[in-house]
């Protein structure tokens, strides 16, 4: 289970304000270079947003359903990435002075992803996450800054 943190130097709120909008999901999850809303609004539970992955020249499309909401705290998604199977991640929030600690937990739940899952996954799933959390830090952090 991967399972990573980062601290962003913005309040809980403006981590939350990205979390849910649906058009700025491509900006922090690595790999995904566009999303287009499938079902309901997001972020509420059962929610979809249908995303298309690039690695190098081939393109993938999968969905990430939203399976648990406690705004502005925690966020679960399941992504679906077709035949690699689907993945649970969770996004808690936790205010940390002024900043934001956001801990991302994801692990494998059906599929070759689940059934292949070990060490070496693991550490390319920690170093996913490190250029995630990243990639939403930068986010959140640049929208906070042009607003003041």
């Amino acid at each position: 289970m991967a399972v990573r943190q980062h601290l962003v130097q913005s309040p809980p709120s403006a981590v939350w304000e990205v979390l849910s909008d649906p058009d700025r999901y491509a900006e922090w999850v690595v790999g995904t270079e566009e999303t287009t809303p499938l079902f309901g609004t997001w972020p509420e539970v059962g929610a979809t947003l249908r995303y298309t992955v690039a690695l190098g020249p081939y393109r993938f499309e999968g969905s990430t359903v939203v399976r648990r909401l406690e705004p502005p705290h925690r966020l679960e998604l399941e992504a679906r990435s077709g035949p690699a199977g689907t993945a649970r991640i969770a996004v808690e929030i936790v205010p940390w002075g002024e900043d934001t600690l956001v801990i991302v937990d994801e692990h494998p739940l059906r599929g070759p992803g689940a059934r292949l899952h070990n060490a070496v996954v693991e550490a390319a799933l920690q170093l996913r996450h490190r250029r995630m959390l990243r990639r939403l830090a930068e986010v959140v952090e640049s929208t906070a800054a042009a607003r003041a």
